[in-house]
C-alpha cells in the first residue's frame, strides 16, 4: 500500500470513528469541546519553558480524554508523532543559544536550554493530541460547524471545510497520477526533478480543475454557504460540567506549582 492509499485510509477512518462513536466524549456538544481545547491550549502555551513539571502534568487531558471517547491514546499519540519534526525544528537552536546549567543529575549538567527544548516538544505533542481528540470524538465537518455555533463567521467556517474537503481530492488525484505513472513506468522507480516539478504541477491544475467541478455542481444542489448536520447541536447540564470541570481544572494546573505542591506534600509525610 502506498503512502497516498495510507493518508486516505487515515482520513476516512477519523470521520468513520467520529461517526460511529457513541461514547461519552462524543456525546458531549462540539461547542463544549471547542472551548475545553481552546482553555487547554491557552494553559499549556502560556507556561514558561523551563517549567518541564507543569506542562508534562496536562497530559491528563489527552489520556483521560481519550478513555471518555473509547479512542486508544496509543492511536492519538501515533498520529501527534508525525508533526514531532515541525516541533523540534522550533525549539532545535535552544541547547545551543541557551547553556546556563540547571539541572544536575550526578555529574551530568542539563542546560536550560535542553530543558527548554523538551518543553517545546512536550507542549507541541500535546496540543496537537488534544486537537486530534476534538477531531477523533466530533468529525471535522461537526467542529466547523461547533465553530459557527460559537460566533465564527460562516465563510470562515466554510473555508475550513473545503480546505479539509481538498485534501481528498488533492489526494485522490495524486493516487490517480501515481497509478498512471506506475502503470507506464515499466518498473522504473527513480525519476529526476524535472519529472517530479513537472507531477507537481499537473497535479495542482488537475485539482484546481476538479474542485471548480465540485463547486458547480454543489451551487446546482442548493449549496448556500454552509453544510447541515445530520445532528442538531443541543446544549445539556452534562455539557455545562462537562466545560466547567475541565477548564477549572487546567486554570488550577495553570496558576498552582503542582508539581511543587506534590514535592512539599512528600516532604512533610
Amino acid at each position: 500500500m502506498s503512502s497516498i492509499d495510507k493518508a486516505l485510509l487515515t482520513l476516512n477512518d477519523v470521520e468513520r470513528t467520529s461517526n460511529r462513536s457513541t461514547s461519552a466524549m462524543s456525546r458531549r456538544d462540539v461547542r463544549g469541546k471547542l472551548i475545553v481545547t481552546v482553555a487547554f491550549l491557552v494553559a499549556v502555551l502560556s507556561f514558561p519553558l523551563d517549567n518541564l513539571g507543569g506542562i508534562i502534568i496536562f497530559a491528563i487531558y489527552p489520556i483521560v480524554g481519550c478513555t471518555m471517547a473509547d479512542i486508544s491514546y496509543g492511536r492519538v499519540l501515533k498520529l501527534s508523532l508525525y508533526t514531532l519534526p515541525f516541533i523540534a525544528f522550533i525549539g532545535i537552536f535552544n541547547p545551543i543559544f541557551d547553556q546556563r546549567p540547571m539541572l544536575h543529575i550526578g555529574s551530568v549538567t542539563v542546560s536550560e536550554g535542553w530543558i527548554q527544548f523538551l518543553s517545546i516538544i512536550v507542549r507541541g505533542l500535546l496540543s496537537v493530541q488534544a486537537t486530534l481528540l476534538l477531531i477523533l470524538s466530533s468529525g471535522f465537518i461537526t467542529v466547523c460547524r461547533g465553530m459557527k455555533g460559537l460566533g465564527m463567521p460562516d465563510i470562515f467556517a466554510t473555508q475550513l471545510f473545503l480546505l479539509y474537503r481538498y485534501i481528498f481530492v488533492l489526494l485522490q488525484e495524486a493516487r490517480s497520477m501515481q497509478m498512471a505513472r506506475t502503470a507506464r513506468g515499466y518498473g522504473r522507480t527513480s525519476y529526476g526533478m524535472r519529472f517530479w516539478s513537472v507531477f507537481v504541477g499537473q497535479l495542482l491544475l488537475r485539482t484546481a480543475d476538479r474542485a471548480e467541478r465540485l463547486h458547480r455542481a454543489m451551487l446546482s444542489r442548493g449549496f448556500s454557504g454552509m453544510f447541515p448536520l445530520s445532528h442538531p447541536l443541543r446544549w445539556h447540564t452534562a455539557d455545562t460540567l462537562f466545560v466547567i470541570i475541565w477548564t477549572g481544572a487546567f486554570i488550577a494546573g495553570r496558576l498552582c506549582d503542582i508539581p511543587l505542591l506534590f514535592t512539599h506534600l512528600f516532604n512533610h509525610v
